[in-house]
């Protein structure tokens, strides 16, 4: 299978996706969808029953090892009877009794198309598994399997970045996986409660067609999960409390303007006087504009203020602090470490952070449930400052809570001033804005290669990691990185990884794959790639390196946590940069290339950029062309609810 583009970060891409379920976006029957808005109205914006009542057992406490030895063996005996491959069950049976509780092997005997919430199952699996235990009764048409394809579809789409679906969109994605009336499983799906229905009215140019005043507003339909309904208002209201919860003392304007004033740029002074008037800011710009953000920690510590900065990764809280003064605290922290209570200013009595402002760096790649988290754990009165660069990736995560603020418009933005001077820097801005250009680098700044096809462009990327950048620039192949579009291919990151430590660390992988001296990328949850260097292992685990001389123990049990990281998809690199980079572009690469994902790849290099490019003119027109990937989400709608657009 081609290569495809990595947009969720480590979402398996050697298997086909639902590439289906965006096609044909609104091309729902009216009289389906007119149906569905009918059931939508009967049950109004929060109907039908909770996730709790639709899957007993949903949330179990954890039960003793007698009582999970003997759920795991009933659910496997349930699978096995289902045609489950025996090397499958005792991975499914995990997951089942993870998903339903004890009671996994009768809520899946009752409901056969309830495996489909198990990781890695597609419909023709479910389908197999319903007709083994149900025989003739196991029919297209059954409730059961529209409500179960319903919600799957949603996940997948949520893979993709997207909160929610419009009904027309997912209606087509039922009709192609064989629903005899797709609108009345989407209505048995919302009155179940496994699906969320909001209709939101639709505007900007164009939205009223040829309608009079008299009209009501057109509305779309759109369908979410649960949990990602959820979220995604209540990381909407937690922003709404942030920007009317602010009563910003009188008395201390004369200090901000002070510090303002004393800033060490344009853009720094903005942010400041932004900051000193607004509970929310949003502040855009890229890695050169970090001491914006420091000379705003500066400022607010003098004003006596508990500041603190997170960051999505460890590079980009060291890269802050190394901007600060030591004393009184460093004051920059990861996300990780600020809401598990690891580093950072503590918690109040009322459970809140104990800050008074809050920057946070990399703030594109926040998704919507961390974004919740993190604004539940902001006290009222705290100002926030959401810091990034907009051209980059989005989270890997569902929605696109950076990017809808911005097009809301609810606060002010400060745009940085400061420019990432260089070859690169001049190469990535033309990116920003479409342009793919030629620059001028004397010092071999950005050096571009073609490649005829996947196999040259392993065996040139290679070379450039273990031997030319080395030699003729200085900068150390540890310190450079491989980034590629997907895992898969002929030119992905397991084909990169696979080369690359047959020249710099062959080993027989006899920890797990694994040798020590190896580079690996640790990635414990979705969207979160730590780099790392294997030092060891035994019955305990593998033992790593991350930078800053962390050292960690990963479990056997955890394996799969772990890939070989000389080689990184772009998701993986968000949030970092190397002294070098060496991206690689081949051939079956170009459909998925976007503006979005070039100017990322190309922004992770500070001193090297190499570019090995099989993919011909699609880099050219993915540049001028195809901005992003799109997605849909409701977070803007919900803010124009809350809040007129004040700025």
């Amino acid at each position: 299978m081609s290569q495809t583009h990595d947009s969720t970060g480590d979402a398996p891409l050697d298997t086909p996706g639902p590439a289906a379920v965006g096609e044909g976006a609104g091309s729902g029957r009216p009289a389906e969808v007119a149906a569905l808005a009918e059931a939508i109205r009967s049950i109004g914006r929060s109907g039908g029953s909770s996730s709790e009542d639709s899957a007993e057992g949903a949330t179990v406490a954890v039960a003793p090892d007698e009582a999970r030895a003997a759920a795991l063996r009933a659910v496997g005996e349930v699978l096995t009877e289902g045609g489950a491959p025996a090397a499958a069950v005792p991975g499914l049976a995990g997951a089942a009794v993870a998903a339903y509780g004890e009671g996994a092997a009768g809520a899946l005997r009752e409901d056969p198309w309830g495996l489909l919430v198990l990781p890695g199952v597609r419909p023709e699996q479910a389908d197999g598994f319903a007709r083994a235990l149900l025989g003739p009764a196991a029919g297209p048409g059954d409730t059961r399997r529209g409500q179960a394809l319903a919600a799957w579809l949603l996940e997948q789409a949520a893979l993709r970045g997207h909160s929610a679906l419009e009904a027309g969109e997912l209606q087509s994605g039922l009709e192609k996986l064989g629903l005899p009336d797709p609108a009345l499983a989407l209505q048995e799906a919302v009155l179940d409660g496994r699906v969320m229905p909001f209709q939101e009215e639709l505007t900007g140019p164009g939205a009223g067609g040829d309608q009079s005043e008299d009209d009501e507003p057109p509305v779309r339909m759109l369908l979410a999960l649960e949990r990602l309904a959820l979220a995604e208002d209540s990381a909407a209201d937690g922003l709404v409390r942030i920007m009317s919860t602010l009563e910003p003392a009188e008395d201390a304007e004369a200090s901000w303007e002070a510090a303002a004033l004393a800033a060490p740029s344009s853009s720094a002074t903005a942010l400041i006087r932004a900051v000193a008037e607004h509970p929310l800011v949003l502040h855009t710009g890229d890695a050169a504009s970090r001491g914006e953000l420091a000379a705003l920690l500066a400022a607010a510590h003098g004003l006596g203020l508990r500041a603190w900065a997170a960051s999505w990764t460890e590079h980009g809280r060291d890269a802050l602090a190394a901007m600060l003064p030591a004393e009184p605290v460093p004051a920059s922290v990861t996300l990780a470490e600020l809401l598990g209570g690891a580093d950072g200013p503590g918690r109040a009595e009322d459970g809140s952070l104990a800050l008074d402002l809050l920057i946070v760096q990399d703030a594109p790649l926040l998704d919507l449930e961390l974004a919740a988290t993190l604004v539940e754990a902001l006290a009222d009165g705290t100002r926030l400052v959401l810091s990034g660069d907009p051209g980059q990736l989005w989270s890997a995560g569902p929605g696109r809570l950076f990017a809808d603020l911005l097009a809301a418009k609810p606060c002010p933005v400060v745009a940085s001033r400061t420019p990432d001077l260089g070859p690169i820097g001049e190469l990535v801005s033309g990116i920003g804005i479409g342009e793919l250009q030629s620059v001028e680098a004397p010092d071999k700044e950005v050096v571009i290669l073609t490649a005829r096809d996947a196999a040259e462009a392993v065996h040139r990327a290679v070379q450039l990691l273990t031997d030319s950048i080395p030699r003729a620039l200085g900068i150390p192949a540890d310190q450079v990185v491989l980034l590629t579009p997907g895992h898969g291919g002929a030119a992905g990151t397991r084909a990169l990884n696979t080369a690359a430590k047959a020249r710099l660390n062959p080993g027989p992988g006899r920890f797990g794959g694994f040798d020590p001296g190896d580079r690996v990328v640790h990635s414990p949850v979705p969207g979160v790639n730590r780099p790392g260097t294997v030092l060891g292992g035994d019955e305990s685990g593998l033992r790593l390196a991350f930078a800053g001389g962390e050292e960690s123990t990963v479990a056997p049990a955890d394996a799969a946590q772990l890939r070989h990281g000389w080689a990184l998809t772009v998701h993986q690199a968000v949030g970092r940069r190397w002294p070098g980079a060496v991206v690689v572009l081949p051939e079956d690469a170009a459909a998925g290339l976007t503006r979005q994902w070039v100017y990322t790849a190309f922004g992770r290099a500070e001193r090297h950029l190499s570019v090995v490019h099989a993919a011909g003119p699609a880099l050219a027109q993915a540049v001028a062309e195809r901005p992003a990937q799109p997605r849909t989400t409701r977070l803007r709608a919900i803010l124009a609810e809350h809040a007129e657009q004040a700025f």
